[in-house]
């Protein structure tokens, strides 16, 4: 295997097509296939269109199946991959190439292909949408439009074969691979019930008759102007030319991406100086406006190309990449808006820089039409996000109903609003923090790969769709009966939880997570009664009787975990009731007496003995009383010292526990040391007490690096505190705190960039100082009064934790003490109805709050086929065996280019395009592999296996071999 696509011959492009939409209602996997309304057509170079929106030059057109799974979802204007003289094995293209993930990034450029052969995959594309749009009543056969992509210079689109491709798709039917196409045709015609010979022989061969301008940066504007001259003088072709974002210029793009979060995305200027500069775009636009219209034909500009920007991460290999999505949007739309403003309106525009379902409406709106896109598609849902978008833009076409739509100009106040509204547009806008890695440790395994990535990254493993399915269904009971099974503090942690499953969502890659915590303390609050009514002490009995000191959340949950299985347990607290750092530490605005009592009540229903206002000193304190077992859970009150001469701070925890009892008085400016949640909660705790006027927090990295989570920033920006970056305290004098500004310099063991002083310093005032660096456990005390045989949970176990990983503390001791296996993950059978509903969800938007969050949940658990979906190749396909097992996962060998974009979608610390069973084309390819896979005779339908397969092989594997070669056969 290499990564050279093989291109598939129009008769088995036809035939899988054909078996699979028969079979399963499929097209290249693409699910929901878009029908186009009949009343209305847009009109381009004197051709209709029946939608504005496709696929821009790029993956997603470099191969003829790419082309019809975007049809099927919706495309109709299709801007074929770049073509240019460098072409095939010559061009070289580092691999991985594609990483889209956040913003889009890529290091190539144009068609993998030889130039005849991309010929070839364009023309049968087009004939096969011919055919299927008719057959199968998705559209107007003559509604979509191709338009072709040439650079890079004038000789090589002046050269044979350039000029041999740009004739051929001008007239297509005198080509080797029309005759082909239509000898398929002919020859198969009772294979169609909508098809017959006088429709073949009417059929247009003219594929294309616009092109679209690429060029490279530094290419002089004389250079441009001249190829643009020769595409629409001398061959005739309605023309756009790519524009490049560094028109802007460097000043502008640099603090219009750092404004929107992207400091972190580093470029210089020099781009910006060898490109076309702007004074130079603007008479030559105008000159190629008055050429193409003496020449009765269109032109326009193509906004936007990619922006190079320095690889410093290793994120593609290389030195520099090209920066597509959610950050080009903003330079697209003000370059848009620049150029609408210089020639009044009259300038055509085609749009592609960040365009999705969001904003994908208004950009039409404003008469910028066509829009095309890229990275939108290579995220989960893939080709079925087109659905959505195309029915969105039906509300647009409806409008005009009843005639067609032309190019009128574009409306300047429409677009200048939607330029500025970008900059704040949450769609667009860098996270403050970056995300938790998606992907997981754990080796991606070659079957039963289908896995929720939130589950995975939750301490106690929570099974979290099934719960969050039962809590949509009204099932509020059995969603707490699941979510207690694991986590006997469902309220406390439906109210603080740190929720770095939510991080994990897979639902991140489409608008936001899905609010598991809000869920989960909505199944707590409804589902409380019904599940108290049942829970009574255990009926078994064993000879444990375990003493728990220390009621916060891991001894609660300690307590909870034995007192199920039977133990007798007793929790000692030094206070006056249980909870801990939640009821004494954490301000009561965040989480109340109330909500830490619900969970109390558990463990009192199953007949764990409380005795709080009693403080257990060691061991020699429960001497006598029979104990088998001790678990310590009494936190970690030691704070981690900051020596700033002349201050005299509080530390965090002893100024939240009197805070919380109103115990403590400050002047009106605090400055809070630190950068974690509990000095978020120090900062917001300070700013409710009377006489503080302001509160401002220091902290020595950037909030990027910031160990607090991104809502609590938000929510100490929404009490008016500020947040002060790269500062370290130095010097207290006099009210005045002296910190030293800080760079970043290499990364540290935390994986963060290591604070570094800069020997500059500034003053700022500071009647307290509160210090909120961290806490350590007294492990001194620890070992002096209790023995080697106390089990040790929570934050005295080694260092702090959030409270999930208390309970994970806990359930770990507790398993210890009852020698009891893990806990096993809840699992349902997947059912036809619940994978037609999981399914229906994949592709579409949908934001928190629009309805349940169950309707938002993709179930991972059950299906994740993101490596399916992202896939522009359809190399990766969904089996389904026929043993009522879960649907499993082939990769197809001849149709990737491995390009990268499943990896970096996969929940596992794996790439499925090498991972995962393959089916090769051949035995060449096979033996030239390390991937586990076989090959099928066609001849015999003998499998041959290779040695990756043989050593991983199982009956799920020979089940899905099986299936390829009695259901799948249109896969060989």
């Amino acid at each position: 295997m290499g990564d050279r696509m093989v291109p598939v011959s129009f008769d088995r492009l036809m035939d899988r097509i054909l078996e699979e939409y028969e079979k399963l209602g499929t097209v290249f996997s693409v699910r929901k296939q878009y029908v186009s309304p009949k009343d209305v057509y847009y009109s381009i170079f004197g051709e209709k269109l029946e939608g504005v929106c496709g696929p821009a030059a790029g993956p997603h057109t470099q191969l003829a199946q790419n082309i019809i799974a975007a049809y099927c979802g919706g495309a109709r204007f299709f801007e074929l991959k770049t073509v240019q003289t460098l072409d095939g094995k010559d061009l070289p293209v580092s691999k991985p190439c594609i990483k889209a993930d956040e913003e889009g990034y890529n290091v190539e450029w144009s068609t993998e292909l030889r130039v005849p052969e991309a010929m070839e995959e364009y023309i049968k594309a087009w004939y096969a949408l011919k055919l299927i749009s008719r057959e199968f009543g998705f559209g107007d056969p003559d509604g979509f439009v191709f338009n072709m992509s040439v650079g890079y210079d004038l000789e090589g689109i002046r050269s044979d074969k350039i000029d041999r491709f740009i004739e051929g798709l001008k007239n297509a039917g005198t080509s080797g691979i029309w005759k082909e196409c239509s000898s398929y045709a002919r020859e198969n015609i009772s294979r169609f019930n909508h098809i017959d010979e006088k429709y073949l022989d009417e059929m247009s061969d003219r594929i294309g008759i616009s092109v679209t301008l690429s060029t490279l940066h530094g290419c002089p504007p004389e250079e441009i102007e001249r190829i643009a001259v020769y595409l629409i003088k001398e061959k005739g072709l309605n023309t756009f030319v790519k524009c490049n974002p560094t028109l802007l210029g460097y000043e502008f793009a640099r603090s219009t991406l750092d404004g929107m979060g992207y400091g972190n995305m580093i470029f210089d200027d020099h781009h910006f100086r060898d490109d076309l500069q702007y004074q130079d775009a603007v008479p030559m636009f105008e000159r190629l406006m008055d050429l193409a219209e003496k020449e009765g034909l269109s032109f326009g500009v193509k906004l936007t190309n990619t922006l190079p920007v320095d690889i410093r991460n290793k994120e593609l290999p290389g030195e520099e990449m090209y920066m597509s999505g959610k950050a080009l949007y903003p330079l697209t739309l003000a370059l848009a808006d620049r150029l609408t403003r210089s020639f009044g309106g009259k300038l055509r525009i085609s749009f592609s820089g960040g365009a999705d379902f969001f904003n994908i409406d208004r950009i039409v709106e404003t008469g910028i039409w066509p829009v095309t896109m890229v990275t939108n598609l290579l995220k989960p849902g893939g080709y079925d996000r087109l659905v959505q978008i195309a029915e969105s833009l039906d509300q647009i076409r409806r409008i005009d109903a009843g005639k067609n739509i032309e190019f009128n100009g574009i409306d300047q106040g429409k677009l200048h609003e939607l330029s500025v509204n970008a900059l704040t547009d949450i769609h667009h806008t860098q996270n403050i923090k970056p995300r938790e890695p998606f992907k997981s440790s754990q080796s991606l395994p070659i079957t039963d790969c289908f896995v929720a990535p939130c589950e995975g990254s939750c301490p106690i493993h929570q099974d979290i769709p099934y719960y969050i399915n039962l809590a949509g269904a009204g099932r509020y009971k059995e969603s707490l009966e699941i979510i207690v099974n694991r986590n006997p503090l469902p309220f406390i942690t439906g109210s603080i939880c740190t929720h770095r499953c939510m991080s994990r969502c897979t639902r991140n890659f489409y608008e936001e997570t899905v609010q598991i915590r809000k869920v989960k303390l909505e199944a707590a609050w409804r589902g409380y009664e019904e599940v108290m009514d049942e829970i009574r002490p255990s009926g078994k009995r064993n000879d444990i009787k375990a003493a728990i000191i220390g009621g916060g959340p891991a001894g609660i949950a300690a307590a909870h975990f034995l007192a199920r299985e039977g133990a007798l347990v007793t929790i000692f607290e030094k206070e006056d009731c249980l909870g801990g750092i939640v009821s004494h530490v954490v301000p009561e605005f965040r989480v109340s007496r109330e909500i830490v009592e619900k969970d109390v009540s558990f463990i009192r229903r199953l007949g764990v003995e409380i005795l709080t206002g009693t403080e257990i000193r060691g061991e020699k304190d429960l001497a006598g009383q029979g104990f088998t077992h001790i678990v310590l859970a009494i936190g970690a009150d030691n704070p981690v010292k900051l020596d700033i001469p002349g201050a005299k701070p509080y530390y965090a925890i002893d100024f939240l526990k009197k805070a919380r009892k109103n115990a403590v008085e400050l002047g009106k400016d605090v400055i809070v040391v630190g950068g974690g949640n509990t000095a978020m909660d120090v900062a917001r705790a300070a700013k409710r007490l009377p006489g503080v006027e302001s509160v401002s927090m220091v902290y020595r990295r950037d909030k990027r690096l910031m160990p607090a989570d991104e809502e609590e920033y938000l929510l100490i920006r929404e009490d008016g505190i500020s947040f002060l970056e790269r500062l370290a305290p130095a010097a207290y004098d006099n009210g005045m705190l002296k910190c030293e500004k800080m760079g970043l310099g290499e990364p540290d063991d935390s994986g963060r960039r290591r604070p570094v002083g800069t020997g500059e310093f500034v003053e700022m005032r500071a009647d307290d100082i509160i210090i909120a660096v961290g806490e350590m456990p007294d492990e001194e005390y620890i070992k002096q009064n209790f023995g080697p045989m106390a089990f040790l949970a929570g934050d005295c176990n080694g260092k702090p934790k959030t409270v999930v990983e208390a309970i994970s503390d806990a359930r770990d001791v507790a398993d210890r003490i009852l020698n009891a296996p893990k806990i096993e993950p809840y699992k349902c059978k997947l059912t036809e109805k619940t994978e037609k509903s999981i399914h229906k969800k994949k592709g579409r938007m949908a934001h928190s709050g629009a309805g349940p969050e169950s309707e938002r949940c993709l179930q991972c658990s059950y299906i994740c086929e993101n490596c399916v979906d992202v896939c522009p190749n359809r190399a990766n396909v969904e089996i389904l065996t026929g043993t009522g097992g879960m649907p499993q996962i082939l990769h197809l060998d001849d149709l990737c280019n491995e390009c990268g974009n499943c990896a970096d979608f996969c929940p596992f610390a794996g790439r499925p395009y090498k991972d995962k069973l393959t089916l090769f084309g051949s035995r060449e390819r096979m033996e030239d592999s390390g991937n586990p896979g076989f090959f099928v005779v066609r001849e015999t339908g003998d499998v041959i296996k290779n040695q990756g397969l043989l050593l991983s092989e199982n009956a799920v594997t020979d089940s899905i071999i099986l299936a390829v070669k009695e259901r799948y056969a249109y896969l060989l």
